[in-house]
């Protein structure tokens, strides 16, 4: 009986660190996503001060994992329906949030 107990305390250990390398971990964004994230905002902002009908307006542009929003200040309704079909039209935009006001 004696010699049994250092068995069963080595197996619980055993078991015990066998369970921590289960554990949950926490996701983190890679960096390949962060670049991509910041192409795609920059590609956004060419598009968007290359469009003849919003030069003067204030769009903001973010992106996250693809996502891309805009806010601001834009005159006229058109000017935010274009600014977004301009936005979905770069390669590597998964969707547009449209957070744009008119002024």
């Amino acid at each position: 009986m004696q010699l049994l107990k250092p068995f069963s305390a080595f197996f619980l250990a055993v078991l015990l660190l066998s369970m921590l390398g289960c554990a949950g971990t926490s996701t983190q964004e890679s960096t390949g996503e962060y670049v991509d994230d910041t192409a795609i905002t920059t590609r956004v902002k060419a598009a968007i001060f290359n469009e003849p009908t919003l030069k003067s307006a204030q769009i903001n542009v973010e992106t996250f994992k693809g996502t891309v929003q805009l806010s601001g200040f834009v005159s006229t309704q058109a000017n935010i329906n274009r600014a977004v079909e301009v936005a979905r039209g770069v390669s590597g935009v998964k969707s547009v949030k449209n957070d744009m006001r008119l002024r």
